[in-house]
């Protein structure tokens, strides 16, 4: 209960302004930490997420039936609990995938991303921004473009993911 708590006092503040404290306190980022900053940043939504999910299928009639056919906890978690929540962990990781996609690009863009020279889609963006007011717009567009599309794909395929396991 205090670990949710704690979560959910992470998940209060703004991605971006925690993304941008972890790189300060690190220092400039390779993908790998870039990552793990993204990935540690989106813990407490997707922690709660999985807790609401196991608790819902915790309290059903099967897992019960379970507990009195005197199985382990890690049997019923693995074969009973875990195959009825995999379909909503899979779409709430796919929407994840989209918001980190975003969160990278945000950082790069920011200054606060890769390294410099990395090619990376925020860091195209910062590069030419100003050129757009210069009338020279599609240095700007097409690695926004590009953000854009990957983001909203990955977001159809969660919805795909959605219909398929019929949630």
């Amino acid at each position: 209960m205090i670990l949710m708590r704690i979560l959910e006092a992470i998940s209060a503040i703004p991605v971006i302004i925690i993304a941008l404290l972890a790189v300060a306190a690190i220092g400039q980022s390779s993908p790998i930490i870039t990552i793990l900053i993204i990935g540690f940043i989106f813990t407490p939504n997707v922690a709660r997420t999985v807790r609401a999910a196991v608790l819902g299928e915790s309290e059903l009639e099967y897992v019960a039936a379970a507990k009195l056919r005197t199985e382990k906890t890690l049997h019923i978690l693995f074969r009973e609990v875990l195959p009825n929540v995999l379909p909503t962990l899979i779409v709430e990781f796919t929407v994840r995938l989209g918001y980190a996609i975003f969160a990278v690009a945000t950082l790069s863009f920011l200054g606060a991303g890769l390294e410099a020279g990395s090619p990376d889609w925020g860091t195209q963006v910062a590069d030419t921004w100003t050129l757009i007011f210069t009338n020279v717009w599609w240095p700007t567009l097409f690695p926004s473009l590009a953000i854009a599309s990957v983001a909203v794909s990955i977001n159809l395929i969660s919805d795909a993911l959605l219909e398929v396991f019929e949630l």
